[in-house]
């Protein structure tokens, strides 16, 4: 089942020019293309010292990234402070009467605007009830505990079943945890003769492990309670048609987990603010089919900016030389060798989790029984991460796996983890459907860029008690601008997108501008003194709002973003 991911509505509004100047100044409708930076490889990086306290003072020549063993050139580097609130945003508003006045936090409360987002993903296809139940509680508990009224929480299954979306409400929260139940896809699968895992059957069908083969077949010799000639190749026969069974269905398990991770991405990406994952699960099994579903789920997070978090969720387990209790073995024999495999696929289906953390900045907890405690470590995101950024050089299209390595300068005393590697795409990235995509990320979230100076400002006015008419005003400073000289002309173009969002952070409505810039150096001069204001319009009903405002110049490929809060009585 695939979550519902809104989408801002986009429409060209043509601004209404002088005549002396429509030649100078216009927009259209068609969609704008900009330049893009393609093969761009971000890798989030979190550093420690002996503590574990995340480090906030490094900078880009303390980091070496190599690529495949190569030395890579780091061209983009930032850090971000997931850990620290955003500040609180102002707006104007206009009453009934046309007066004017402005939203400010130390003389009138300023409405409040979630900030952040958590998404608490529970895996109930590979989670048995014992551990889903573990897991449950400990959300339940730790939510209760720390939930704050800038805070939304979710709550999504990898079955899809019993999603609740982002939401303040306690009560609703509490009722979908106490909902969840185990939904493996394999359900019987697990009590046949021979008891064969997704890691064994992966073992037995791709690789022909013949120690394994011969194992189960004595296993199943003695649990059907084979006898008379023959009975080996009977044996054997029943072990691999249980192997095909059981491999199709871990490859089906996998695939959902990894559809649904996207989803939830997607899902968590279009709110705006901080957003983080925590991925409840035993972990799961990723053959190398799958690892490239892995690498676009990592891809995919950190380019939105969405942190994953992950929970082992069967706590503080060992590993019995017999195997599992539940499922006890009538040969001993087989089951000693069959045990040096559980512990292999043990060690394999929680790698999963640590790469999904490792690769998008985020935090993996695991051999706990305090499930309560491992959800306040993974609510709370890492103060710093540092973002490295490099274009690989002659990059080949063809879907390789390109392991990468961070080191930090010699002798300094620090623990990191990192991305741990990517696929190189199969086709090259359309710098348009790239353009669209970076103003689309930027829109959904709340992070203040500043390569272009701009000022937001809203005002609304209110035509009945129910109807209310709020205005998006941007005000850009030309003089950043890296304009184009051709034909006596400054060329530019920008792209001016609002959006509208309730209060809990859900997406309403939208609109993009497409504003040319063909300028005579005389009208060029007088917009640098007095800038360019364009305005947008919504229709709305009283509530609280946040208004999102993200601007895109072509020539220069600069951004500027900013939020704005307003609430209409």
């Amino acid at each position: 089942m695939r979550l519902w991911c809104p989408l801002f509505v986009v429409s060209s509004v043509i601004l209404a020019a002088q005549s002396q100047n429509s030649a100078e100044l216009s927009s259209h409708d068609e969609p704008a293309v900009f330049k893009s930076r393609v093969n761009l490889v971000t890798v989030p990086v979190v550093v420690r010292d002996g503590q574990g306290h995340a480090v906030g003072n490094l900078h880009k020549e303390d980091f070496q990234l190599f690529d495949k063993g190569k030395v890579q050139v780091i061209t983009r580097f930032s850090m971000e402070t997931p850990g620290h609130a955003a500040p609180a945003a102002t707006a104007e508003s206009v009453d009934a009467a046309g007066t004017t006045t402005a939203q400010n936090p130390t003389s009138e409360p300023a409405p409040v605007i979630p900030q952040r987002y958590v998404a608490y993903l529970f895996d109930d296809v590979h989670t048995d009830y014992a551990d889903l139940v573990r897991a449950r509680d400990g959300a339940d508990r730790h939510i209760l505990a720390t939930l704050s009224p800038i805070d939304r929480a979710a709550v999504f299954t990898t079955s899809g079943q019993g999603n609740l979306d982002f939401t303040e409400d306690r009560q609703k929260l509490h009722d979908a945890l106490m909902k969840l139940r185990a939904r493996p896809i394999a359900r019987n699968l697990a009590a046949q003769c021979p008891n064969i895992t997704y890691y064994m059957a992966d073992i037995l069908v791709n690789q022909n492990d013949p120690q394994l083969l011969q194992a189960l077949i004595s296993e199943t010799i003695d649990c059907e309670g084979l006898a008379g000639q023959g009975l080996q190749q009977m044996a054997q026969s029943t072990v691999q048609s249980t192997a095909q069974q059981v491999l199709q269905a871990g490859n089906q398990e996998t695939h959902v987990a990894y559809t649904v991770i996207t989803d939830v991405v997607r899902r968590i990406s279009a709110m705006p603010g901080q957003r983080m994952i925590i991925l409840a699960s035993p972990g799961f099994l990723t053959l190398d089919d799958e690892r490239y579903e892995e690498s676009q789920v990592i891809e995919r997070a950190v380019h939105s900016n969405v942190i994953i978090n992950a929970l082992d969720a069967r706590g503080l387990y060992t590993l019995s030389p017999m195997g599992d209790i539940s499922q006890p073995s009538v040969n001993p024999q087989a089951a000693i060798i069959k045990s040096s495999y559980m512990t292999a696929e043990a060690s394999a289906t929680s790698s999963v989790l640590a790469e999904l953390a490792d690769g998008t900045g985020g935090t993996f907890v695991q051999n706990t029984n305090d499930l309560t405690g491992a959800f306040g470590r993974l609510g709370s995101p890492p103060e710093y991460i540092y973002v490295l950024g490099f274009s690989p050089q002659n990059l080949k299209l063809d879907g390789s796996f390109h392991r990468l390595k961070v080191t930090l300068k010699p002798g300094m005393k620090l623990t990191l983890q990192a991305r741990r590697g990517y696929y190189a795409p199969r086709h090259a990235a359309d710098p348009a459907e790239a353009a669209k995509q970076e103003i689309s990320d930027a829109l959904f979230s709340q992070e203040e860029l500043r390569d272009l100076p701009v000022q937001l400002h809203t005002q609304f006015f209110k035509s009945s008690d129910v109807d209310a008419k709020l205005s998006v005003m941007a005000h850009l400073d030309l003089k950043g601008m890296q304009f184009r000289k051709a034909d006596g002309r400054n060329n530019d173009q920008l792209t001016i997108v609002a959006g509208l969002f309730d209060n809990n952070g859900n997406f309403l409505k939208g609109s993009e501008k497409t504003l040319t810039l063909h300028l005579l150096d005389q009208t060029l001069a007088s917009h640098l003194q007095s800038g360019v204001t364009v305005r947008t319009s919504f229709d709305v009903k009283p509530g609280t709002y946040l208004v999102r405002l993200v601007v895109r110049e072509n020539e220069g490929q600069q951004m500027a973003a900013a939020s704005g809060s307003v609430e209409i009585p």
